[in-house]
């Protein structure tokens, strides 16, 4: 359980520095939108993101795995038109430059928190 609270904590912390970057033309306009969009993000992807990731398989492998940023950008786009205030300027594009900046900052934050111990 304790987990699940830290990866929601971290999923929504990045999101919401991500959004504060300007040229990834991701919008979130107060941190408590970014608690629900992690919520939100996190249920779309264990759910329909394992479905699509199943489903694109073929795809992926011919591609050598970058089909899959296409998957992940698909569920950030859809995660935020379901969530009020979690906007994309750029549409598609946002959501694909997004998606790889949630990840890369999710990677960088659990590699931080892993070496503190806390993890």
């Amino acid at each position: 359980m304790i987990n699940l609270i830290i990866a929601w904590i971290v999923t929504s912390v990045s999101l919401f520095i991500i959004s504060k970057i300007p040229f990834l033309g991701v919008e979130i306009d107060k941190f408590s939108t970014s608690l629900w969009s992690a919520i939100i993000f996190g249920i779309l992807n264990a759910t329909l993101g394992a479905i699509l990731q199943f489903l694109a398989f073929p795809i992926t492998f011919l591609t050598l795995g970058l089909f899959a940023l296409v998957v992940n950008a698909a569920i950030f786009a859809l995660a935020a038109a379901f969530v009020t205030g979690f906007t994309l300027r750029n549409g598609f594009l946002s959501a694909l430059f997004g998606s790889i900046a949630l990840s890369i900052m999710n990677s960088l934050t659990y590699t931080l928190l892993n070496h503190l111990a806390i993890v």
